[in-house]
């Protein structure tokens, strides 16, 4: 029988600031919603980016290190899971739903200043459960040297 898997790997930038929140046990969550864009080509033969939007959770001392360093236009690297919510609306509306990515990492690129290039500039990466951060620099890769 075959293993249940539920990961999900994002590259984008954030549509808004973050928004800081906690849970009635006093547990941060950061919400964040990034942009991802498609390639593909149009009715024209030209090429245009289709923005997908996505919404994404970040819990506990992850979730304040974003609400505190990052803003609209920050691109970041999501890894995560899927994550299906049901809930009674609160105008009578009757049940809704909504499906997010939970992050199990956040890790922030370009320059604090809002640059958006991804080329060799180092990120911060924020790893869950209160694990110290990382930092590393990487060097540009051109598109021939990703292995997908």
């Amino acid at each position: 029988m075959a293993a249940n898997i539920n990961r999900v790997v994002l590259v984008g930038n954030l549509t808004k600031d973050p928004e800081l929140r906690h849970t009635g046990g006093g547990t941060p969550v950061c919400s964040l919603r990034i942009a991802v864009n498609t390639r593909r080509k149009d009715e024209s033969g030209q090429w245009a980016d289709k923005p997908n939007y996505f919404s994404i959770s970040v819990f506990g001392n992850q979730g304040e290190s974003c609400a505190q360093y990052l803003s609209k236009g920050r691109p970041v690297a999501i890894d995560g899971r899927l994550e299906w919510r049901e809930w009674e609306a609160k105008d009578g509306g009757g049940k809704r739903e909504s499906i997010e990515i939970v992050a199990d990492s956040v890790q922030f690129l370009g320059s604090r200043d809002g640059g958006g290039d991804f080329g060799g500039g180092g990120g911060n990466q924020f790893v869950p459960s209160g694990a110290a951060s990382e930092s590393a620099d990487f060097p540009a890769a051109a598109d021939d040297d990703i292995p997908f």
